[in-house]
Parts: structure tokens; sequence; C-alpha cells
């Protein structure tokens, strides 16, 4: 269900995801408002689930993460049992940063940060060596040309 957001809860919100590091009043003051509302619509907003966790982005080159990769998987396992080992194998993982259960041909896919090929296909064959998987494509991303967590408020 959706929440019902006025357009100062809106600015807020776009404020906090351009930078969610930046002080109270620097919010307050770049939304036309005081402090004292801006906390309390924050605080509601995170009380209905609208803001979750806040935490900081790193950039994964500067840290040696040189290589991502988009792996797609088909498997011809979908029992409850399959699907709960996979779960765990892909949350064991710090390398996945992202998956996804998809319809269509593919059934899943995952985005994997290593610092090379080598790491990627060390964390491929302990995926297979875990979980059966029918095929698996990986496809090396050449370049990043847009990253944004932003919603478009």
């Amino acid at each position: 269900m959706a929440v019902r957001l006025d357009d100062l809860d809106r600015k807020i919100l776009r404020e906090l995801q351009r930078d969610a590091g930046q002080s109270l009043d620097e919010i307050a003051g770049r939304v036309g408002s005081s402090k004292t509302p801006v906390w309390n619509r924050i605080r509601k907003m995170r009380e209905a689930g609208v803001v979750g966790t806040q935490t900081v982005l790193l950039d994964a080159e500067t840290l040696g993460f040189d290589a991502c990769f988009f792996v797609l998987i088909r498997t011809s396992e979908h029992d409850a049992d399959w699907q709960g080992r996979f779960l765990q194998a892909l949350r064991s993982r710090a390398e996945v940063q992202e998956a996804h259960r998809l319809a269509g041909d593919i059934d899943y896919i995952l985005k994997v940060r290593v610092p090379n090929a080598r790491a990627y296909d060390t964390f491929y064959q302990a995926l297979i060596a875990e979980v059966k998987i029918h095929n698996v494509t990986a496809l090396l991303s050449m370049e990043e040309l847009k990253f944004t967590t932003a919603l478009p408020l």
C-alpha cells in the first residue's frame, strides 16, 4: 500500500536520497522549513517504512572490485528445498550485490562484484558446488553508464 506524501515530504526524501549525511539544519534550509517539522516528518516516514536503513555508497573500483558481472541463471529445480538452499548460498556470499527472480526464460539474475575474472570463477565454482544449476551465463559489464539508488519522486 502506498503511503501518502505531500510536496514537503517529497522534498525531504529527495534531499535524503541526494545526501543522507547532511545535517537536519541543511535539509530544513534546502526544503524551506524549520528543523523540528522536518525531523518529525522524517521520523514518521521511518515509522511508515518509507525511509529504511541509512548507509554510505563505496566506490567499488577504488577499493579494487574492478569486475562487475551480471549472472543469468536457469534452473530445472523449483522446489522449496532447492530455493531455500539457493537463497542461503546467495545471502552467504558478499560478492552478490543484487539477486532477482525473473519471469521469462531466465530464472534469476545476479549482480556480482569481484576484483577480477579469476575471483568470479572462484565464486562460480563455489556456487555450482553448493546448488544444482542447469545453466549459467556471466556477462561482464564493460562500463557503468548510469547508477543511482534514487527513486523518481
